[in-house]
């Protein structure tokens, strides 16, 4: 047995919860009720009745104790436990078989077997109860550790997808720190501090806002647009009018929920390559509609596009295309184009997940 099965079979022969009495006492009436029955049908004698009640309540007992002895092998080295349970399975069905036989042979004298082969028919029928028994307990218990190991699984996976989340958020973060704080500079050299000050404040607004949000949680798009608001505004005091934005998204596509903060370093990244390198800046538009059941969310800009054989440029496109893939997996796909004559745009297509109209964002 691999090293791997070790910890699932030493669960099966331990510890159970209540849940172990309540099927322990259904089952064994079941068996005595099916019992019953059937010697009626059959036209059995009334003291039939006895002996099925006597077999139930001793096959309770003796599997009660059988119970008690799976969990006490339960935490031996596994050849040792296979071979004790074995053990233990052949002597509760002897014992249940020896039980069941006196009770039987109590109120029938005559029904005791003529021969060898009778009893071992009887032990036979004994060791089918005991060896049904031990299934069920162990498949019972098989499915619930099954139930138990997929849970811990998908907890693991999701705090997983959780860290690496806020990792690449938090990777974000500095590079957006580093352009802002070098443009105050900037302004403090150039004595335009009434300017610099005014980013401060704007950054410290951006900021708050970025540390109340959750990268695992999902906002509304109108949310979203209105947090990019307050990193344009950074934006804005920085470049003047050489930064041109144009926002187009309706009301239905508004309440579509998106990773909090997803537009950000698209927005950064269009404004590295298309704005801040050229003297008359560069215009930046932001549409959304909802197609069927998916919501478009479109970034062009003006600059000179991506290199040739290029998918993506700088951490921040990188970084959203990550997020993308741990958040949705195939159900979502980003994707960027090149415009004529000049120009990229980026395309976000994700399933559209309404937010409820009056109600708050997950």
């Amino acid at each position: 047995m691999s090293e791997s099965t070790v910890p699932v079979f030493r669960s099966l022969v331990s510890g159970t919860p209540r849940l172990f009495w309540i099927l322990q006492t259904a089952g064994w009436l079941g068996y005595f009720t099916l019992n019953a029955l059937a010697a009626l049908g059959y036209g059995k004698p009334l003291f039939y009745l006895w002996v099925s009640a006597g077999s139930a309540v001793a096959g309770f007992v003796v599997t009660a104790l059988l119970r008690l002895g799976y969990r006490a092998v339960g935490g031996w080295p596994v050849r040792r436990m296979i071979v004790a349970s074995t053990v233990l399975l052949v002597a509760a069905t002897a014992i249940y078989a020896k039980a069941c036989a006196e009770i039987l042979f109590g109120v029938c004298a005559t029904c005791r077997p003529a021969s060898p082969a009778g009893y071992i028919a009887h032990f036979g029928t004994s060791l089918y109860v005991i060896l049904s028994w031990s299934g069920f307990y162990f498949g019972i218990r098989f499915g619930r550790q099954l139930a138990r190991e997929r849970e811990t699984a998908l907890k693991a996976t999701a705090m997983a997808h959780e860290a690496q989340l806020k990792m690449l958020r938090y990777q974000l973060n500095p590079h957006f720190l580093f352009n802002t704080l070098n443009a105050i500079s900037t302004l403090i050299l150039d004595d335009q501090n009434v300017t610099a000050n005014r980013m401060v404040g704007a950054l410290s607004g951006f900021l708050r806002h970025t540390l109340d949000s959750d990268p695992v949680q999902l906002v509304a798009l109108g949310e979203e647009l209105d947090a990019l608001e307050r990193y344009l505004g950074i934006e804005q005091l920085r470049f003047g009018e050489r930064l041109r934005v144009r926002v187009e998204a309706g009301a239905e596509a508004r309440r579509g929920r998106v990773p909090s903060l997803v537009l950000q370093p698209l927005i950064e990244n269009s404004i590295k390559y298309a704005v801040a390198p050229r003297a008359d800046g560069g215009t930046i538009e932001i549409g959304a509609q909802v197609r069927g059941d998916r919501l478009h969310i479109l970034v062009r800009d003006d600059g000179p596009g991506l290199p040739p054989k290029t998918s993506c440029t700088g951490v921040g496109l990188a970084n959203t295309r990550e997020r993308l893939r741990v958040l949705y997996g195939a159900r979502q796909h980003m994707g960027t184009r090149n415009l004529a004559p000049r120009g990229l745009e980026i395309l976000l297509d994700l399933p559209f997940d309404p937010v409820p109209e009056g109600g708050a964002p997950r």
